[in-house]
């Protein structure tokens, strides 16, 4: 009985960290669309030279992505340091009180369900065969062998950043200067909605609300930049 539930929370907690990474992913993209797409199309409000929006595209694409990568680098890094500190102190805790352990995690498999006597056993057995991980996954949620990687994360967050930001990027510098505004927004808006319906699905949430949200942000964000651009091209004209 034991062995199927720690099977199937093995397979469930796989699965959580594969959705966690994949909404990861899609926001960074989607944050990498946005800004970049408002930097760029703010910019063409300006003026119409390639190489300033070129300029403009790149050096907002390095810093979105490095400020990503460094903010989620710092963000699971202090979770890893709190994992690795709640391990710690229920090492300890085994080490100086076994049957108190024994005894929360017999609790802590009752609530779960199990009757007084079966949970008794399971813990029994659990703690038998590795009592760390079994208190760490039924009492901490955390799997000794696979704690968050703060690396894994930064890169995740640089990639998904910058895939996001070169649509924008090239949408903007690469057609003729009479349609690339054109060009841009409905590339960007094509994309945010691929992106909202991603993430509508990967969060089981309302699909057209989703939509609705991620486009409607994104066209004011590039409206509000491009009206800027205009307006400070004007004054600077």
């Amino acid at each position: 009985m034991s062995s199927t539930d720690d099977h199937d929370e093995a397979h469930s907690g796989a699965l959580g960290s594969r959705l966690n990474w994949l909404r990861a992913a899609v926001l960074g993209a989607n944050d990498g669309i946005v800004s970049t797409a408002g930097l760029v199309v703010g910019v063409a409000g300006a003026t119409d030279n390639r190489s300033a929006l070129l300029t403009a595209g790149l050096a907002g694409l390095l810093a979105g992505s490095m400020s990503m990568a460094a903010g989620e680098y710092v963000s699971v890094s202090t979770q890893r340091d709190s994992e690795r500190a709640a391990l710690a102190m229920e090492r300890r805790e085994l080490k100086d009180a076994p049957e108190a352990e024994l005894a929360e995690l017999t609790g802590l498999l009752e609530e779960r369900g199990l009757s007084s006597e079966l949970a008794r056993e399971a813990a029994v057995q659990l703690t038998e065969r590795d009592a760390l991980r079994a208190h760490a996954s039924v009492e901490l949620g955390i799997d000794p062998d696979q704690l968050t990687n703060p690396w894994h994360a930064a890169w995740a967050s640089f990639f998904a950043f910058t895939a996001g930001a070169l649509l924008p990027l090239l949408a903007i510098v690469l057609p003729p200067a009479s349609v690339r505004l054109y060009i841009t927004v409905g590339s960007v808006l094509a994309a945010l909605a691929l992106t909202g319906w991603w993430s509508a699905r990967l969060g089981a949430a309302q699909v057209g609300r989703a939509l609705l949200r991620n486009m409607g942000g994104g066209a004011v964000a590039m409206g509000v930049t491009y009206a800027a651009g205009v307006l400070l091209g004007a004054v600077g004209a």
